[in-house]
């Protein structure tokens, strides 16, 4: 979750939409919204992705609603069970909840940003060791058994996963089948 201008997560996490709010009538930025409007006056409601959204929210031109991937509704359901929550399908566009939510929690002040941050770190320690067992599970399953199905066990679990924990996930898999090939590298040493 890196803020580089080449980092892949930050500018997928930047491509996904705000509704913000205009305080103030913005001329010539009609297009924004998406109609045949030359200005946008002031009171209008626009969805509009966060790398621009930025530049309006701290010029005092918009103010912002918590997006739907982070309501009321979403924190009871990671609250009550973190893991059975689909975060991919959340956010769309590779599904990158925790970055998106690192940028909506630098738009906020102290309190409701300190919630924002309790919120992805609890749900990504909720969901952490899910994900690693997972892996470790379905790497197990596919370097002892040459099924020659075409049906991948795990895309179903890496389905509802954020692309940081499948970037784990993928992590956490490689590293047991390089265990396993040392091991039997080893065993094979020794006769």
């Amino acid at each position: 979750m890196g803020d580089e201008y080449y980092d892949i997560e930050s500018i997928l996490a930047e491509n996904q939409k705000v509704q913000c709010t205009f305080k103030v009538n913005v001329l010539e930025m009609g297009h924004l919204a998406g109609g045949e409007e030359r200005d946008i006056k002031a009171m209008s409601k626009i969805q509009i992705p966060m790398w621009i959204a930025y530049i309006l929210i701290y010029s005092d031109y918009a103010d912002f609603n918590i997006p739907p991937a982070f309501s009321l509704r979403v924190r009871n359901a990671l609250n009550a069970e973190a893991r059975s929550v689909r975060l991919t399908s959340l956010v769309g566009q590779g599904g990158m909840w925790y970055t998106f939510g690192v940028m909506i929690m630098r738009l906020l002040n102290d309190e409701p940003a300190m919630e924002m941050s309790n919120i992805l770190v609890k749900t990504f320690r909720g969901r952490l060791v899910d994900v690693i067992d997972q892996a470790q599970h379905f790497a197990s399953i596919n370097t002892s058994s040459a099924s020659g199905g075409s049906a991948d066990p795990t895309m179903a679990f890496r389905e509802g996963l954020d692309g940081t924990e499948r970037e784990l996930f993928a992590l956490a898999q490689w590293s047991v089948k390089m265990m396993k090939k040392w091991h039997d590298s080893s065993e094979a040493s020794k006769r």
